[in-house]
């Protein structure tokens, strides 16, 4: 971050700034829209979405004019055409993000498995950098994604702004400090309820103006899973156990909770280098670290950060797509990721059923009415061939019988066989053998 407003500056002063397509104008893409387009050095070039009026309602709650400021286009022939006259797109062609000659940085942002992988597949191929709003895909196929890339010569990174991303930037602080980093994680300010559905959140989602779906996905715990999963396959910290604990907190007493369980100070770990999650902290993240060094525990008592030995960083925000220009910017003027899975294959979303699931039923995918999704390590994941719930879509089907509450395996599901996800994901199997 630091010198960063000024690289921005630069690229504004010489009329070079960041040409950028974004994927998904739903709540995190509009919001992206809007930021980018209050910021030097970067331009949100091409808008795209299933719904072509979500794209030109994001275009103008950012100020931008329908003819004067952007223009429709299907193909990306038409896309560059528009762009050569410097004017932006709206389109519910992805390719038109991905594509077209002028863009430089492609954002998906849609939340849903297959398309981020198609976007961030093509991205890669037409040599842009890629960044993933789309943690969901990230958590299943996020190192094959991450080795193409890499070998494309371009960068493939997660998001500022969501929490993995925050939590990295916790992460990189101590462990270069040469702190020992215990526990990491993110705060939830509410239950998980594992029975919620689309329809159980309906009139709240209405209210807030949000997906019901994205809702349900926050309220029944998958998405604070998926986020986990993300901080462990870029740290190398694991689930203390599966799902992790999940108690509740304040702050202040986090150093002391989150201790071992054999350290008498009232913790609930089995074991130090894990990924939780806190009901209370929200919407922060927070790092457990410690020191063997004298002066520094004693500067550290100095700066009121406690007694140890466990300390506490914590920020207590995350502006979500707000920040993914950040990630844009480093993508493209540094050529550095904000977090990518470089510690390999260290955990899993794990697919669990919601109700009682008979043979032949079909399967509906995250904040659905059929599955949820658990934090496992990748071990005993590939141990009890756990199902990956980011290969799950709609033309998944059951080929057995499963209890409420039970893991689902690939032995227990037929697969769709077109997906391009379960492609990657097998080519990512093959990878870690």
């Amino acid at each position: 971050m630091i010198g960063l407003p000024y690289k921005l500056a630069t690229l504004e002063q010489n009329n070079t700034p960041i040409f950028t397509g974004i994927v998904g104008a739903g709540q995190m893409g509009r919001g992206l829209v809007s930021q980018m387009q209050s910021m030097k050095g970067m331009r949100p070039t091409v808008l795209v979405d299933i719904m072509l009026s979500s794209a030109k309602e994001a275009f103008s709650n950012a100020g931008l004019l329908e003819g004067r400021d952007y223009a429709h286009a299907e193909t990306v022939e038409a896309g560059n055409c528009l762009l050569a006259e410097g004017k932006f797109v709206v389109t519910t062609n992805t390719e038109l993000a991905t594509n077209c000659d002028a863009i430089h940085c492609v954002v998906d942002a849609t939340g849903i498995p297959e398309v981020g992988a198609k976007v961030a597949v093509d991205a890669i191929a037409h040599k842009k950098h890629i960044v993933m709003l789309n943690v969901e895909t990230d958590v299943c196929v996020g190192h094959i994604l991450y080795k193409m890339a890499t070998e494309a010569g371009v960068v493939y990174t997660g998001s500022a702004g969501d929490e993995p991303g925050a939590v990295l930037e916790l992460y990189d602080f101590a462990t270069a400090l040469g702190f020992e980093v215990r526990a990491i994680g993110k705060g939830k300010n509410n239950k998980i309820d594992y029975d919620c559905t689309p329809h159980t959140v309906a009139i709240e989602a209405r209210e807030r103006g949000v997906n019901p779906k994205m809702l349900c996905s926050f309220k029944d715990g998958t998405k604070t899973m998926v986020e986990m999963t993300a901080m462990a396959n870029a740290t190398g910290f694991v689930p203390d156990v599966m799902g992790a604990h999940g108690p509740k907190s304040t702050v202040k007493d986090l150093p002391n909770l989150l201790s071992l369980k054999s350290e008498g100070r009232g913790g609930v770990l089995n074991r130090y280098g894990v990924v939780e999650y806190v009901d209370g902290v929200a919407p922060g993240v927070f790092l457990i670290f410690s020191t063997d060094q004298k002066d520094a525990l004693h500067e550290l008592a100095y700066l009121s950060m406690g007694d140890g030995p466990n300390f506490c960083l914590y920020r207590p925000y995350h502006l979500c797509s707000l920040e993914t220009p950040i990630s844009v910017a480093r993508a493209c003027i540094d050529r550095e990721p904000t977090i990518v899975p470089r510690a390999g294959l260290i955990a899993e979303v794990g697919t669990v059923s919601k109700i009682d699931l008979k043979a032949g039923d079909p399967l509906d995918g995250m904040g659905g009415f059929t599955i949820r999704g658990t934090f496992i390590g990748a071990h005993e994941a590939k141990a009890k061939n756990v199902l990956p719930m980011s290969i799950v879509n709609q033309s998944t089907k059951m080929r057995k019988d499963v209890k409420k509450g039970e893991l689902i395996t690939y032995d227990d599901v037929e697969l769709d066989e077109n997906s391009l996800m379960l492609r990657l994901r097998r080519k990512q199997d093959a990878m870690f053998g």
